[in-house]
């Protein structure tokens, strides 16, 4: 069963053949940024085995843990669709709010927690990480 999702204007629709491989709520000052204040919530998939339609822009930037990002958006509606790093390019992280069914993008982790407010809801159920924990396993 493929996973599926896209922007809101429905422009950019993506499927991944594969299931995550983890989803990490991140307080990041990036991810602040692109959350409106808040975090965000992001499941990474194995690239190869996702299919993206529709046109993006690509905007580069540096990211707190010091790795060069690609955020891709939709121009049209301008939903922030996927991140990628540049030291990990088999990897396609994906933003779960993007998702059609959002229960396949719940968060494991909770990283990047000292960079959020005092005001930050951060789930006590969840493991924490300070900064940045280590990349996720290589998708096979």
């Amino acid at each position: 069963m493929a996973i599926t999702g896209g922007c809101l204007c429905g422009a950019v629709r993506y499927s991944s053949t594969s299931k995550p491989v983890l989803s990490r709520t991140c307080w990041c000052r990036v991810c602040q940024y692109i959350g409106a204040g808040s975090a965000t919530v992001n499941v990474a998939f194995n690239k190869a085995d996702v299919t993206v339609t529709g046109e993006l822009t690509d905007y580069e930037n540096v990211a707190d843990s010091g790795n060069k990002m690609h955020r891709k958006f939709c121009p049209k509606c301008g939903t922030p669709m996927f991140s990628e790093a540049e030291v990990r390019p088999n990897v396609l992280v994906i933003r779960s709010g993007t998702l059609d069914n959002l229960e396949e993008g719940a968060p494991q982790v909770t990283i990047w927690t000292k960079m959020a407010p005092s005001w930050a809801c951060i789930s006590e159920t969840l493991p924490k990480v300070e900064g940045q924990p280590a990349a996720p396993p290589a998708p096979k």
